[in-house]
């Protein structure tokens, strides 16, 4: 049976209350959802010994999430995800511009994106779910983005240990949108060490390669025959220090894996896109989504120096993020599926999480 509860996250610095929602199955699964960011702040999972334990990085309370905004624990990403080129796009003619973020680029939306929002929250419920449903309104031109954009994320689990993220919007202006999840995974537990030995398999045959500037060159390109082949079962450290000049783009110093995967399930709800098993716990996540790509980050940033939930220590290495989305830049990537959204019509995208322990 799934339960729900609601309580208090504190409050930002500016004082603004912060709602907790947390949701639970008969497997003793839990799912904590803050309306900060919209945000999945704990995610606790069962071992193939039946313990408990949080997956997914992040912080103990609001303070944690502003002080370390630029890493984007658990959070809801718009208006567009990854990085828009510059942070130009046009549109009808016009030109638009988003405040960069991640050198000249703009990432994840600009300086205050939907992660740094406040969302409002209510409970959403349906038969053999249990969930809460998130909206936020941005207005037109914030950050740059044309229209007035109302969207809904709607976070709910069932008894089959399915967590899914349902995503709506609607605009009065055409605009470019491309919403995520950016949770930060560790199959063996947060903080509990590196990802190295978890094992991947990505069911996508190409993927986008990037320049030095992280911008992708347009080009759909194979796996085979290079580190991000993941199309068979494979350790996240096996290929991370190769020497592949995509590896060294994401990650100069020790190489590493930030990168859009083009996905072979073309959006197909049912199709696996992409399973972590954690040989040792025995934790098992299967990925569904209808998106066209999703981005494979290793957290090569994190270095030791940011303490997370119960104080524990987040090094090198020691998350992944499985970022079902469109692909980087595409409004200036006119061969990259079209993120436009025009009024009337409204945006609609799933990603369900599954776990399984064996």
């Amino acid at each position: 049976m799934v339960t729900s509860e609601q309580g208090s996250f504190g409050t930002t610095r500016d004082g603004t209350a912060i709602e907790k929602y947390t949701l639970r199955n008969r497997h003793g699964m839990q799912a904590t959802i803050i309306t900060y960011g919209a945000t999945l702040q704990s995610l606790i999972v069962r071992d193939n010994k039946g313990a408990g334990e949080d997956v997914v990085l992040g912080f103990d309370d609001v303070q944690g999430y502003e002080t370390h905004g630029t890493l984007y624990f658990g959070a809801i990403i718009g208006r567009y995800a990854n990085r828009l080129a510059d942070g130009r796009f046009e549109l009808q003619d016009q030109r638009f511009q988003v405040p960069p973020s991640d050198g000249p680029n703009a990432l994840h939306g600009g300086t205050r994106g939907f992660d740094k929002q406040v969302w409002q929250a209510s409970l959403a419920l349906e038969p053999g779910w249990v969930g809460v449903r998130l909206s936020h309104v941005s207005p037109d031109g914030y950050m740059g983005f044309p229209g007035t954009l109302e969207t809904q994320v709607t976070y709910s689990l069932n008894d089959d240990n399915e967590l899914r993220i349902q995503y709506q919007a609607m605009t009065d202006k055409p605009t470019v949108l491309n919403l995520t999840h950016h949770s930060y995974f560790n199959m063996a537990g947060a903080g509990n060490g590196d990802v190295l030995q978890q094992i991947v398999t990505l069911y996508a045959s190409r993927y986008t390669p990037v320049t030095e500037a992280l911008i992708p060159t347009g080009e759909l390109a194979p796996v085979a025959g290079t580190p991000m082949d993941f199309l068979t079962p494979t350790a996240i450290g096996k290929n991370i220090r190769a020497d592949h000049p995509q590896l060294r783009v994401a990650e100069p110093g020790h190489g590493g894996y930030d990168l859009n995967w083009v996905l072979d399930t073309r959006g197909n709800l049912s199709q696996l896109a992409a399973e972590v098993r954690d040989p040792q716990s025995g934790r098992h996540l299967l990925l569904y989504t209808t998106e066209p790509g999703v981005q494979f980050y290793t957290a090569n940033f994190l270095d030791g120096s940011v303490h997370g939930k119960g104080g524990k220590r987040y090094p090198h290495w020691s998350a992944f993020t499985l970022e079902t989305q469109h692909f980087p830049d595409s409004p200036n990537q006119p061969n990259f599926p079209s993120t436009r959204l025009d009024p009337g019509n409204t945006y609609s995208q799933t990603t369900v999480f599954k776990f399984l322990s064996h």
